[in-house]
């Protein structure tokens, strides 16, 4: 891969991270409750199963992937349920900022990364996204070592960046909701989305 492809590589990658879709749904719904630092491991988590789709892809693994209809739809029940279930504990979240954000600082990472790993991988379709972007920037029938670990550390750094600003636009919108009022609309808002997203995830095929 050539700097210039590379480049252009990392850009495709970064607007892929913040097109809408559950992901950025969950992610916006989570920063808008607990802030930008509780996001961090549910970033992750969507981005390490993009790589995994991103180097089944270099490896020609999409036949098989469309194979895997049952685990895939297993998946995507258990991910859309978790993020209903998620959406249901911010709708009735206590009205104590502070301590909700203390909480997540200690709790939860490992769920957080899971929710995230969910989300992206009960999309099989994903891979397909890859073995159709992937040509216009390497040979796949002559890929090395060298050109899968670039792919994948510029999608890490593409969709970390991507939705690390997400994190941050909802974060900072978050500042203006002080009252009591104002905070029980943010959550049951933020709820909504995540309820929203949940469903919108089981409606896919």
């Amino acid at each position: 891969m050539t700097p210039e492809s590379a480049f252009t590589f990392f850009l495709a990658i970064l607007i892929f991270a913040v097109t809408p879709g559950p992901g950025v749904f969950a992610l916006l719904a989570r920063a808008l409750v607990f802030g930008r630092n509780s996001c961090w491991m549910l970033a992750l988590g969507m981005t390490i199963s993009d790589i995994l789709y991103l180097i089944a892809a270099c490896f020609g693994l999409a036949a098989i992937a469309q194979n895997w209809g049952e685990a895939f739809t297993l998946i995507r029940v258990v991910g859309a349920i978790y993020l209903c279930y998620l959406g249901w504990k911010m709708w009735n979240a206590p009205l104590d900022l502070e301590n909700i954000e203390h909480k997540q600082t200690r709790k939860g990472h490992l769920l957080s990364f899971t929710q995230g790993f969910l989300i992206s991988a009960s999309n099989p379709k994903v891979i397909l996204f890859y073995i159709a972007f992937l040509p216009t920037f390497m040979d796949l029938g002559s890929l090395s070592g060298a050109d899968i670990l670039l792919a994948s550390v510029l999608t890490l750094l593409g969709l970390m960046i991507g939705l690390m600003l997400i994190a941050q636009f909802a974060d900072t919108a978050r500042q203006w909701f002080r009252s009591e009022a104002a905070v029980k609309r943010l959550n049951r808002s933020a709820g909504s989305i995540m309820v929203a997203a949940g469903a919108y995830l089981m409606s896919r095929h």
